[in-house]
């Protein structure tokens, strides 16, 4: 075992060419998110984790049906397009709402030296998601909110070895943190343009 973010792969080290951004890591540092939500520490989480995997799921099993036309993001997305069903181009787009949701949150967080995670994932919430989201599913995540651990206990997991090695100086933890979360966003916004340029987002 080892501190978080030295066992999964950082949005910093996803290759991103002309072509687009390689799916197959960015669904490995996908994947590493979902992760992160068991160091919030709260069952509240569950419905932001399930959706996580879902989507992660629908984009990973058009990979793997067709790998030579789904190299990058933007590939598999205009290989799709034809079809009747487009479910992982369906899926991609609610996985990047759900990873700009995380980003934006940690962000806040990094930013603001005094700002307890609930407030904000709180913030983050109301420019990211909360537009999508019915009544019910407001609610499930107004609850996942308040269960935000305080920020001192967070960023202690975030550093710890749960084998007992020992724990990332705050100093690397700060600098890891702000990398992997500029790569996230850069590839969020990067996609997220792809599919209002493409209109690749219509009908969903």
């Amino acid at each position: 075992m080892a501190p978080y973010l030295e066992t999964v792969k950082s949005f910093a080290d996803v290759t991103v060419t002309d072509a687009g951004v390689d799916t197959l890591e960015f669904l490995q540092a996908a994947d590493g998110v979902v992760k992160l939500f068991d160091l919030l520490g709260s069952a509240a989480f569950t419905a932001v984790q399930s959706d996580l995997k879902g989507n992660i799921a629908k984009v990973r099993a058009r990979y793997e049906a067709n790998p030579e036309q789904s190299a990058t993001l933007e590939q598999l997305v205009e290989n799709e397009k034809g079809e009747k069903k487009r479910t992982a181009t369906e899926g991609l787009m609610w996985l990047l709402r759900g990873l700009g949701f995380t980003c934006k949150a940690l962000q806040n967080v990094q930013a603001n030296a005094s700002e307890e995670l609930s407030v904000a994932f709180t913030k983050s919430y109301d420019v990211t998601l909360k537009k999508f989201h019915n009544f019910l599913v407001k609610g499930v995540f107004a609850v996942a909110m308040k269960a935000c651990p305080y920020r001192a206990d967070f960023y202690t997991k975030l550093a710890s070895d749960p084998a007992g090695g020992p724990a990332v100086p705050t100093d690397k933890l700060n600098e890891e943190l702000k990398k992997w979360l500029a790569g996230l966003d850069s590839i969020v916004t990067r996609i997220e343009a792809f599919y209002e340029k493409g209109g690749h987002n219509k009908g969903f």
